[in-house]
């Protein structure tokens, strides 16, 4: 069989099992999280039916270039972030351009720094580079976030810090809530502008055990999503002081951020901010006990080497590594699923070292429905379907 033909019996195997996946996760009696991006269109939009008429007047003209609804959120993050203006973007891959070369413009250095394992780093194929012009430099690559000894003694100038909070590719991540000051302290020591990719900040507080407004207020600008944590349809938003927010709207005229109608983006933002917002913490707690119950199945089935990461969760997401291939893992989880309708891992699995697999656990409000004990029975199914050795 030819290199080509291999490979593309791969991608459909692959195909295959993301399709069994989403079928036994739609399924099944028992999940952890059940997504509303995975939903149907049909779903989608019952979503704006049911709940848009609560959180905003329908009888209102719909928005053009970003008024009307799309304002109107844009002041409602702006006052949950405590900054003087908020503005709306497509995407947060663009509002994180903006505003990093709005900010490089002011100081007059292009330099970012920024963790190696950091979204723009490792998901954007070098957009800060490549389109905004920037350069980005890497504080440091470790599993963790940036120290402030490490900003302090980094060897070369910057005019932005952007720190990742939290940190999902290092285990949805976050640092003390002094670790992060002494960071931004160190930034300032340095004259440089701190910026926040707070894509999932939103469920950072129970871990800082402060309100949104105080943990934003430590950065210059902060960038936060609406689909991620608020299960929105998609959609960020900048958020910082009032002038940088308006050169960032020029920016985003440029780049094509504008879009004449986004009112059920918007909505649905307003949604997930009435309805998700206020349950963050819920599943932030229960997730612990999720975690929990995982170490302790894994340690009761045997499972040598199995890891949960961090050992208590940061967010309402982490990680599961255990000592198998990842094919061999996934293909045990769908057939849970199938045969059980409890689906324990939603997510596909990545290979993490060789003989090692990843995947991310998120809960959500189906999650809620879990105790402990049926956690413990979940692992103990799911790992009498792996093989007895790794």
């Amino acid at each position: 069989m030819s290199d080509t033909a291999e490979q593309g019996g791969e991608r459909s195997a692959a195909q295959r099992l993301r399709e069994r996946r989403g079928a036994a996760q739609r399924q099944a009696r028992l999940v952890l999280s059940r997504a509303g991006w995975r939903g149907t269109i049909r779903e989608r939009l019952a979503l704006l039916q049911e709940a848009a008429p609560a959180v905003y007047d329908l009888d209102e003209q719909a928005d053009i270039y970003g008024d009307g609804v799309v304002a109107a959120l844009e002041r409602r993050v702006a006052a949950l972030l405590g900054t003087e203006a908020a503005a709306f973007f497509p995407t947060g891959t663009m509002a994180q351009q903006v505003a990093l070369r709005c900010w490089a413009a002011r100081t007059g250095d292009t330099t970012v720094a920024l963790h190696g394992m950091a979204h723009p780093e490792v998901h954007e194929r070098h957009a800060l580079s490549q389109v905004a012009g920037l350069r980005p430099v890497r504080v440091t690559s470790e599993p963790r976030l940036p120290t402030a000894a490490e900003i302090r003694d980094f060897p070369e100038p910057f005019g932005a810090l952007m720190l990742e909070l939290p940190l999902r590719d290092a285990g949805f991540l976050l640092p003390s809530w002094e670790e992060l000051n002494d960071v931004v302290a160190a930034a300032r020591e340095r004259d440089a502008v701190v910026h926040f990719d707070g894509a999932r900040l939103w469920e950072s507080t129970v871990h800082f055990g402060r309100p949104l407004d105080e943990i934003a207020g430590l950065a210059d600008s902060v960038y936060v999503s609406f689909y991620k944590s608020l299960d929105g349809y998609g959609g960020a938003a900048l958020a910082g002081p009032g002038s940088l927010v308006e050169q960032a709207r020029t920016w985003r005229h440029r780049y094509g951020g504008t879009v004449f109608q986004q009112f059920p983006t918007a909505l649905s933002a307003l949604v997930g901010l009435d309805r998700e917002l206020p349950r963050l913490p819920e599943y932030v707690r229960h997730a612990r006990v999720v975690a929990a119950a995982l170490r302790e199945g894994f340690a009761a089935a045997g499972v040598p080497g199995a890891r949960v990461h961090p050992g208590v969760p940061h967010t309402h997401e982490f990680q599961v590594w255990l000592p198998y291939p990842p094919e061999v893992v996934a293909e045990a989880a769908v057939r849970q699923g199938e045969e059980t309708s409890v689906l324990l891992f939603a997510n596909g699995w990545e290979e993490a070292g060789p003989g090692l697999a990843c995947t991310e656990v998120t809960l959500r409000s189906a999650g809620l429905e879990w105790t402990a004990d049926d956690v413990r029975a979940a692992v103990a199914d799911f790992a009498a379907r792996l093989p007895a050795t790794a």
